[in-house]
């Protein structure tokens, strides 16, 4: 990489979205736009699992602090499934068995049971899973063929509706929250059927703000001009947080870490100690901070560089 090409990659700091196409991890994603933006760092918000395509949201430079925050913001999915068949993996890249003798099953018969996982549900896993088992991930005991068994977890699902069907297959539009497992929805509509449901396909629709149709498509490689062009502002990782536009003095305070002490009238009007998206003027974010309303101060937990112009 030139030297004018790796400094371009050091000061870079802001949110992509790309589409992630099937067959490749999201790590390996990540990898490839980290030959294009070293030295900067780069993280993604959110694991697709290689069968999965869609939303990926790359974080690079300062926002890689922002991970968090975009992982914590509602997801949408549309997910494809066929009716008689289990998988090892609750999806189509294990090994599947078919049921013997599935009856034909109706889609008012799915419908019905679809409002036992909206709202907060407890949800077990995938056996094929990140999810940590005593300090190792469930799909490394899984492909060891040793035994175990996964807690349920408790997770969020915003929206569920079945938005095609012809039997044998389905597809389901979810929204969600963060740790929601697709493929888990669909085996257990499956158990709950007596026939068993296996995922075929996964598309992530949405992240908060970030939409597939406005996501940066790998069907080219990726040029660092062509991050540059999509790249967008850290503020975009934080819609959910309440905003307060600094004044230049409490700009200055902010970058240098101080506390400030603040009018309550402009702040949530909350018991507890919340976040809140500190800004310029202009909305660009300058810290993430902790408000105390009883002590009516305004902490800085993350401090953002000023954007170069």
């Amino acid at each position: 990489m030139s030297g004018s090409s790796s400094k371009a990659g050091l000061q870079l700091s802001g949110l992509l979205s790309v589409n992630k196409p099937q067959d490749v991890t999201s790590r390996q994603v990540v990898n490839q736009f980290q030959k294009l933006v070293h030295p900067a760092r780069i993280g993604h918000a959110g694991t697709l699992d290689p069968l999965a395509t869609g939303v990926l949201v790359l974080c690079i430079g300062q926002a890689t602090r922002l991970i968090r925050f975009v992982q914590d913001q509602p997801k949408e999915y549309i997910g494809e499934f066929v009716l008689g068949k289990r998988s090892d993996t609750d999806d189509i890249t294990g090994e599947v068995v078919d049921t013997p003798d599935c009856p034909v099953i109706e889609r008012e018969q799915l419908e019905h049971y679809l409002s036992n996982y909206r709202g907060s549900i407890e949800q077990i896993p995938p056996q094929y899973s990140a999810v940590h088992i005593d300090g190792r991930r469930a799909y490394d005991l899984a492909r060891r063929g040793e035994s175990f068994e996964i807690e349920p977890r408790t997770v969020d699902v915003y929206e569920l509706e079945v938005s095609e069907f012809e039997f044998p297959r389905f597809q389901l539009r979810i929204v969600c929250g963060s740790g929601t497992y697709i493929r888990s929805i669909g085996r257990d509509l499956g158990e709950d059927l007596g026939v068993g449901a296996t995922m075929t396909s996964l598309v992530r629709t949405r992240i908060g703000e970030f939409n597939l149709d406005s996501s940066l498509s790998l069907e080219k490689p990726p040029t660092l001009e062509t991050i540059t062009a999509h790249l967008q502002p850290p503020i975009r990782a934080v819609p959910h947080l309440p905003h307060y536009q600094c004044d230049a003095r409490e700009l200055r305070a902010l970058r240098l870490g101080q506390k400030l002490t603040c009018d309550p009238a402009r702040l949530p009007d909350v018991d507890e100690i919340i976040e809140i998206a500190a800004i310029t003027p202009d909305g660009d974010l300058v810290a993430i901070a902790e408000w105390d309303r009883s002590h009516q101060r305004l902490s800085p937990r993350q401090v953002y560089a000023e954007r170069s112009q």
